[in-house]
């Protein structure tokens, strides 16, 4: 559903107070604000952004490296999580923002092809296997062809 729309539709449509986390993975980092305190205790107002680094992140699922916004404290929970994917799989979707649920649809897409792909090729292997036992068995039809019976259940 999220993957399908355009950055920039998906981008203008959502407003957080923060916008340049939807960007990316902000792990729930904000704009913090507060004052300047010098010595004469005249306060100003001022504001603090998190922590943010390009990065090149590897996504197992697809088998290639994306170039990520990350905050520090998000490097350290994909980390802490064991890669990219299991961050973006385990993680609440309210600290993930626009980028980690469009990579969450993503890496869930590609694990249920990976799954789909493995079965059609265990029920392959199954198919062939029959049909090799029953060569060896020597269960041929009239005509000389190997015969395949469908068992029972």
């Amino acid at each position: 559903m999220l993957a399908s729309l355009p950055r920039s539709f998906a981008l203008s449509v959502i407003s957080q107070p923060f916008k340049r986390s939807q960007e990316g993975l902000f792990h729930g980092k904000m704009r913090q604000s507060g004052n300047n305190v010098p010595h004469s205790k005249h306060k100003t107002r001022r504001t603090w952004l998190p922590n943010v680094r390009s990065k090149r992140l590897p996504l197992e699922a697809t088998g290639e490296t994306l170039k990520l916004k990350v905050t520090t404290r998000a490097l350290r929970c994909i980390k802490k999580a064991g890669g990219l994917d299991n961050y973006v799989m385990k993680t609440n979707s309210k600290l993930l923002g626009m980028e980690g649920m469009r990579l969450r649809i993503l890496v869930r897409s590609r694990l249920e092809e990976a799954q789909l792909k493995e079965k059609a090729d265990e029920i392959q292997r199954a198919e062939k296997a029959k049909r090799r036992s029953a060569f060896l068995n020597g269960a041929k039809d009239d005509k000389g062809k190997v015969q395949i019976t469908q068992p029972s259940v």
